[in-house]
Formats: structure tokens, sequence, C-alpha cells
């Protein structure tokens, strides 16, 4: 259960980091820039803890799907940026993807 918790708080901290790519301005505002590499790193080291007990593909595929709910949300509430279906549905099959993954695979550590 820790390399989950280890996975999560990597989730929200790469999301956070992803979330101030934009405002970096292609690394040309400071703050923002510094904010996105210290979340990025430290989230990269919450996941080489995760690591320890959940298989990558697993932690990468959880990684993934989680991140692209919430940085769609980001976009949406604080960029104002619109999904359209196509979008919508394709996050869908990702998200039911981990779900079967980590309900039917045997990979998956429990």
């Amino acid at each position: 259960m820790k390399n989950y918790l280890f996975l999560a708080a990597a989730i929200l901290f790469e999301t956070l980091g992803t979330s101030f790519l934009k405002k970096t301005e292609q690394f040309s505002k400071p703050v923002p820039t510094v904010i996105f590499f210290l979340s990025m790193l430290i989230s990269f080291y919450l996941l080489s803890h995760a690591l320890k007990g959940i298989p990558i593909g697993i932690a990468y595929a959880i990684w993934s799907a989680v991140g692209i709910v919430l940085i769609s949300l980001v976009g949406y509430f604080v960029y104002k940026q619109n999904l359209d279906f196509p979008a919508l549905l394709g996050i869908g099959f990702i998200i039911l993807g981990v779900v079967i993954i980590n309900l039917f695979s045997k990979s998956a550590a429990h």
C-alpha cells in the first residue's frame, strides 16, 4: 500500500509541474520554471520509491491515466480549454485500460 501512496504523491507533483509548464512560456519565466523543475524532480524521486513494489509498466500505466485526467481538469478549469467527445472518449478508454490492469492482471502488485 505504501508504494501506491508514493505513486499517488508522484502523480500529484507531476500534475503540478505540468500545470506550470504552460506558464513557463518556453522556460522564459523564472518562477514557473523553478516550480516546474522542482515538481518534476520530487515527482520522479517519489516514483522511484513506488517502483520498489510496483512493476514499472503498471506504475507508468496508472501514472499516465491519472495524470491525463488531472491535467485535463487543470486545462479545463485553469486554462479554459475544452475537450471534444473523441478526446473524452479516448481518455475514458485509457482509464478503462488501467482499471482492467488493476482488476484482472496478475502483473499488478496488490
